[in-house]
């Protein structure tokens, strides 16, 4: 019977440990600089492994410790860090000239090489022309703003730059790859007709200024648009050097910025009313300066800067509707307002303003327009969106000028072709306006941008000659006779989904995921 007994235990111990180790992983921890790692790296399209230095050598442990510094600041450094383009914090708009949006200089690669790129609220990719087969004029002959030639980007001539396999999780094209080691392809379309950029994806530096005191520098990792062929717009001065989207999506330069732990996961945005501005990457603004507003989530997740709309007040009068949304979206020149919504603001408009509604001579959207000067604007009826929580966002420019003589003042709102509104930079000029995506909320407060930039900031162009103060201070925005008068919205108002999809789950991003997990130390 004690035999049975033992034999029993023996026979029970050997089911619960062949059952522990049926439920049990291991995992193997590979060195980030052994040969095994070399392996890896070499045949999956990696760094270039050469250049790796002699294990147990001086420069071996110097690049051990300055990768261990390198984690520390991503722990603690980007708790009151913020930084602004190595140009530069400032951003400039041209006018007509480049379609009315504002711009600001960025440098990539190494050598570094500079960029005149639009900020784009409304869309996440970063692309610039690269290896041109279809792009618009980098000569500065086709441009008034311009005294020197735009850049294109090659891949091929920065050092640091290598292209983002179709493995990779943020590739989002893998229809049309063939191998896990493809070049990634993008093509990126916006509502504005048949405009479009298309190309290959490229991870390269990003280089950064700090706007703490240090003002160190930094090389960050980002993921670009090769931009091949433009079409559309982007071939007749809207964003002829590239577009900075600056939107939520995982491949938007603030979300990488964020994800390497260099800065808080925000961004703040300064526009004037002189055509000027600031951007910085990581910038939370002061809570006790600003009036915010939650933005509206899709399934829970920021998919858009989306925020609600309680009333749209045209003096005294409010027009309350609280199922409206309006995207914030820096890559729009101008506003658009749903028809019912249009109708009514510019028929109380005209019954508030004592001046003669005039048909404008130029071909134009606007039709709000009014025979009276800049001064004569100033005694028009105050304009303001009321978002959630009652928080008013007063309209501080809500005009355009249509000639020279500035005799001819517009309201420079248009009729949208949907349900929703879409505040474009018009409407926000004269607000330094953050963008807090790690607290889900849209904050503003007024400025004239100059409070917040510091010494630290670089206003020299590289490629643009005179003084910032050479842009037209009035007021209003001012239409050339000899221009179109109304400029595309470039970026994505009515798209329900940022331009950079969620990666899906397939085999490829599983086996990279597993893959990882063999590789703790190489990031």
């Amino acid at each position: 019977m004690a035999v049975g007994v033992l034999l029993w235990l023996l026979l029970a111990k050997g089911f619960v440990l062949e059952t522990v180790i049926a439920v049990t992983f291991s995992s193997r921890i590979i060195h980030r600089f052994s040969d095994e790692a070399k392996v890896h790296l070499r045949n999956n399209g990696g760094e270039n492994v050469q250049s790796w230095p002699k294990r147990g050598s001086s420069e071996y442990f110097r690049l051990l410790l300055n990768s261990d510094l390198t984690r520390q600041k991503m722990k603690l450094g980007s708790q009151d860090q913020s930084f602004y383009p190595s140009e530069g914090s400032k951003t400039l708009s041209f006018g007509n000239d480049f379609v009315w949006l504002h711009y600001t200089w960025i440098d990539i690669g190494t050598p570094n090489v500079s960029f005149l790129v639009a900020l784009d609220t409304g869309s996440d990719m970063f692309w610039v022309p690269c290896d041109c087969i279809e792009c618009a004029p980098l000569s500065a002959a086709f441009y008034n703003a311009l005294d020197r030639d735009l850049n294109q980007y090659s891949p091929s001539l920065s050092s640091s730059s290598r292209h983002l396999p179709c493995g990779h999780q943020l590739c989002n094209q893998n229809s049309n790859c063939k191998g896990f080691k493809d070049r990634c392809p993008y093509i990126k379309e916006y509502t504005s007709d048949n405009t479009s950029s298309s190309g290959f994806l490229i991870e390269d530096k990003l280089h950064l200024a700090s706007n703490n005191a240090t003002k160190n520098s930094i090389q960050a990792s980002v993921i670009l648009g090769c931009g091949r062929k433009q079409s559309g717009y982007f071939l007749e001065g809207a964003a002829p050097n590239g577009m900075l989207g600056l939107g939520p999506g995982s491949i938007s330069v603030p979300a990488l910025l964020a994800k390497a732990g260099l800065i808080r996961n925000s961004i703040s945005i300064c526009l004037n009313e002189k055509g000027s501005g600031r951007i910085l990457f990581g910038d939370q603004g002061h809570a006790t300066q600003r009036r915010s507003t939650p933005f509206l989530l899709d399934d829970g997740e920021l998919l858009n800067y989306f925020v609600g709309v309680e009333r749209f007040c045209v003096g005294s009068f409010c027009y309350k509707e609280t199922e409206f949304k309006a995207f914030i979206d820096t890559g729009t020149s101008f506003t658009y307002l749903p028809k019912g919504v249009y109708e009514t603001v510019v028929a109380e408009f005209e019954k508030q303003v004592h001046a003669t509604r005039i048909t404008s001579q130029i071909q134009s959207d606007f039709n709000c327009c009014y025979n009276a000067s800049s001064r004569e604007s100033n005694n028009f009826p105050p304009m303001k969106f009321t978002f959630s929580k009652n928080q008013s966002f007063i309209i501080q420019n809500p005009f355009i000028s249509m000639d020279q003589e500035d005799t001819t003042i517009c309201l420079a709102v248009v009729q949208s072709d949907d349900e929703l509104i879409t505040i474009g930079q018009n409407f926000l000029m004269g607000y330094d306006m953050v963008f807090d995506r790690e607290n889900l909320r849209f904050g503003w407060f007024r400025s004239n941008c100059q409070d917040s930039m510091g010494e630290s900031a670089n206003f020299t162009s590289p490629s643009i000659g005179g003084s910032p103060d050479s842009i037209p201070s009035n007021q209003q925005q001012r239409v050339p006779n000899n221009t179109r008068s109304v400029p595309p919205a470039i970026a994505g108002k009515t798209s329900p989904k940022p331009s950079a999809a969620k990666p899906g789950l397939n085999s490829w991003h599983l086996l990279n995921s597993l893959s990882l997990i063999c590789l703790l130390l190489f990031w």
